[in-house]
């Protein structure tokens, strides 16, 4: 029933439209047949092309109406299927690309010939760029407007809107113990794409990446499930052809986000540009007990050194423990006294002697 009304209506605009379109050309009729039309004439000329115009209309309006249902019913799968975001920075984007081509029209439109052409295309040129790149920036202009709004955006020194989980901190499993300890609270931030990594690694052929991959995710259910800790799920993705560490990093610039891995070349790059970033090892590192020169330790003894004569034994929080002279006390438990501590950016490194080395070694 719509459609026949719709064919109705589209055979009276035709009607219509054909015959304004005859009456207005009733002056350039007379004036290339050089002598006037009588009324008579003009009425059924007018007619005429009214019938023309309404009877064509109405033969292709089935077309133009099943034209139109798929148009609409494109642009609304088109518009479901796209963020309420992306809708709002392009309509955003085409408002400021429009305002602009209106302000460059004033000038185009002076120029010769092609002056009364210039100011359209300029507007669809325009507000066609600016809507795409609105689009694809829509995450730089949230941020842009978050930082200018009063107390929106954090500024530099500030705590972070939240904590960015990167691939190699969920495969290391230590994060749901700092989580459940209160040392990170949420908002926990984890992107689709490093998701989808872990899916890639859950389903490799090797059989030790894959064992880490399903420990990783074993581990994000875990947060979900049994940490009181909000969890976001960041979907869009920041540039297919970017690695995961350049796409971390420029979602932690957008949102103001702290990065947390144990990633020592990501630690890094974050921190060349101002990133702040939360590293898991070293907090490992901060926690361990300070050990001065001098002090008592009970260690066990459990293999041989690198050099001559030494002994290695570790801590529980696996410090290793350099024994000199402790070679001919494998496995044995003794009391040595520290001599040294050394510190590089694998870890704590401490270097002792036994309790009894002097009197052993005068025997």
């Amino acid at each position: 029933m719509a459609r026949k009304i719709a064919r109705v209506v589209l055979a009276v605009i035709g009607l219509g439209g054909g015959a304004l379109a005859a009456w207005r050309l009733v002056g350039p009729v007379q004036a290339l047949l050089g002598a006037p039309l009588h009324l008579w004439q003009t009425f059924l000329f007018v007619g005429l092309s009214g019938v023309v115009a309404g009877l064509v209309s109405y033969a292709v309006a089935p077309w133009v109406i099943t034209l139109a249902w798929q148009s609409t019913n494109w642009l609304e799968g088109r518009l479901q299927r796209t963020p309420v975001q992306d809708i709002m920075a392009g309509t955003f984007g085409l408002i400021i690309g429009l305002i602009i081509a209106n302000l460059l029209g004033v000038a185009l439109v002076r120029i010769p010939v092609v002056g009364g052409v210039l100011p359209t295309l300029a507007s669809l040129l325009i507000g066609y760029l600016s809507l795409s790149v609105a689009v694809k920036k829509r995450d730089e202009l949230a941020g842009l407007l978050a930082f200018l709004k009063p107390g929106g955006r954090e500024r530099p020194g500030e705590k972070s809107k939240g904590k960015i989980l990167d691939t190699s901190v969920i495969i290391d499993g230590r994060i749901a113990d700092i989580i459940k300890a209160g040392f990170i609270e949420g908002p926990l931030v984890i992107p689709g794409f490093v998701l989808e990594e872990l899916r890639h690694i859950a389903d490799s052929s090797d059989p030790l990446k894959r064992n880490r991959g399903r420990r990783g995710l074993d581990v994000l259910n875990r947060i979900q499930k049994e940490l009181k800790v909000p969890v976001e799920i960041y979907e869009r993705d920041l540039g297919p052809n970017l690695d995961v560490d350049t796409r971390l990093i420029k979602l932690a610039r957008i949102t103001g986000s702290a990065i947390v891995t144990n990633d020592f070349n990501l630690n890094k790059v974050a921190v060349l540009q101002g990133i702040q970033v939360l590293n898991i090892n070293e907090l490992a590192n901060a926690v361990k007990p300070v050990v001065l020169p001098g002090e008592e330790m009970l260690v066990h003894v459990i293999k041989d050194g690198k050099e001559s004569g030494q002994g290695v034994a570790y801590l529980d929080d696996g410090t290793m423990i350099v024994v000199d002279g402790g070679k001919r006390h494998i496995g044995e438990t003794i009391d040595v006294l520290v001599t040294s501590v050394l510190q590089t950016a694998a870890g704590r490194m401490i270097f002792a002697r036994p309790k009894n080395y002097e009197r052993s070694s005068s025997l």
